[in-house]
């Protein structure tokens, strides 16, 4: 039989957010290419850092712990094919299973996605990113910055979303940007029973929960997933019962109606967390690593 990703979860991701190549892009941006790649050459065997999606990738890859093909990592890069030897023997290194890579030398990657089948991206390129949700593609930046244990609850693969413009459609949130609070409130409320669109993330909202589903009990890893949004009452029925319409369950829901998300995320402690506005993302990074979606009117006509 030929060999295929499909009913699997599908996660692809740039060199530098799976590890910590920060110093590296800065002799790429400062030198140039064959300086890029000389370096990575030099370090060949020296295993690069954990990045921001590290511990993520770790914990997708335990649902494969018992030898089912659940979850699938594939490295979509701007790297040189030469400069990929070096992220496959970091992979190595840190015991992450990972067996294909696309890598473009400079080219955008994002067109892969579509044959991988893929239900996230995460890359720290702000085009391909943008793209890849243009067409259609759950897709995050990543913050470098954001704050990294690969080590905590080793049992749980722990990710917040945010929900306008995230799980959810831009609707609403268009509504209070135009309007005002008073106005975005009245809206909800007049349409709590009404679900609201799909975001960008409910694909890998599904596919994580299918995932779950998968693999029960079998292996030693489980998902927590929360809701982390400035909603507040009376706007959260609206957010609680589009999931019930979609037959999805969330651990966790957050209404904070405006209050810093960051001190609530260093609670939960996500593995990853995704949101729309940069102001929440600075904030969440502080507490985890951090993906922001540019996506939904708070970011603009692309």
């Amino acid at each position: 039989m030929p060999v295929t990703l499909e009913n699997k979860l599908v996660v692809a991701l740039s060199s530098r957010a799976l590890f910590d190549f920060e110093e590296e892009n800065r002799v790429f941006d400062e030198q140039g290419d064959a300086a890029y790649t000389r370096l990575q050459l030099d370090r060949l065997d020296q295993p690069a850092q954990p990045g921001v999606a590290y511990a993520l990738v770790r914990k997708l890859l335990a649902f494969n712990a018992d030898g089912e093909h659940r979850a699938e990592v594939v490295i979509l890069s701007r790297n040189d094919p030469v400069s990929g030897l070096r992220v496959f023997r970091s992979a190595k290194a840190g015991n992450l299973l990972l067996e294909r890579g696309v890598f473009t030398r400079g080219s955008p990657p994002w067109h892969y996605l579509r044959p991988l089948g893929a239900h996230l991206f995460l890359s720290a390129h702000d085009r391909d990113v943008a793209d890849a949700l243009a067409a259609g593609f759950p897709a995050a930046r990543v913050f470098s910055r954001s704050v990294i244990d690969a080590a905590r609850h080793p049992n749980e693969l722990r990710i917040a979303f945010d929900g306008d413009a995230v799980l959810f459609s831009d609707e609403a949130e268009r509504v209070f940007q135009s309007a005002g609070l008073d106005a975005f409130q009245d809206h909800e409320r007049h349409h709590a029973a009404r679900p609201l669109p799909p975001g960008p993330f409910k694909p890998l909202l599904e596919a994580l929960h299918r995932l779950q589903r998968a693999a029960g009990e079998k292996v030693g890893i489980r998902l927590r997933t929360a809701l982390v949004t400035a909603r507040s009452s009376p706007a959260h029925e609206r957010a609680i019962r589009t999931l019930m319409d979609w037959g999805i369950e969330l651990d966790e829901a957050m209404f904070l109606g405006g209050l810093s998300k960051g001190p609530f995320l260093q609670e939960f402690e996500p593995d990853f967390f995704f949101d729309d506005q940069l102001a929440h993302c600075e904030s969440a990074a502080l507490a985890g690593p951090t993906g922001h979606v540019d996506a939904g009117v708070v970011n603009g006509p692309r």
